[in-house]
């Protein structure tokens, strides 16, 4: 599917119903990314605490590492729209393999992440693994040592 062709229709608040159909989508917006050097595409959605889904593809540049991840871009998002609270993250890619955020993402979900975060690996338009957040960042830094 090319950029400009039309993607299946994305839920923009999500129950438990619609993340089946937000699962379905999120492969179709792999062809929106921009990964002309790694050819690893990237697509994630990043659902706030009120239910509403963020959507973000991964952006390469050929300065690496001046790249944006997909988790940020929908992070971004979510940020502009308002959004102060992630529920749950999911997250596809072209290689169709589990992939959870790296490192520097997993910071930036902190930010945000709700208690029960979870993390939800999407493969064949299909919810997989799914991933306690707290749990891939035990012990973090973040807002609560802020004060």
């Amino acid at each position: 599917m090319s950029a400009t062709e039309t993607s299946p229709p994305i839920p923009i608040f999500l129950d438990e119903d619609s993340e089946a159909a937000l699962a379905a989508a999120l492969p179709a917006l792999l062809a929106r990314s921009y990964a002309r050097y790694s050819n690893f595409t990237v697509a994630a959605a990043v659902i706030d605490a009120d239910g509403r889904a963020h959507l973000g593809v991964n952006v390469e540049n050929a300065a690496y590492p001046s790249g944006t991840c997909a988790e940020q871009t929908a992070i971004g998002a979510m940020v502009t729209a308002g959004g102060r609270g992630i529920a749950k993250v999911l997250i596809a890619a072209g290689s169709n393999g589990v992939v959870q955020p790296c490192g520097a993402c997993r910071q930036r979900i902190a930010e945000f992440a709700t208690d029960a975060c979870e993390v939800v690996s999407v493969q064949d338009g299909k919810a997989t693994r799914r991933t306690p957040f707290w749990s891939l960042l035990p012990e973090s830094f973040g807002p609560r040592d802020l004060g």
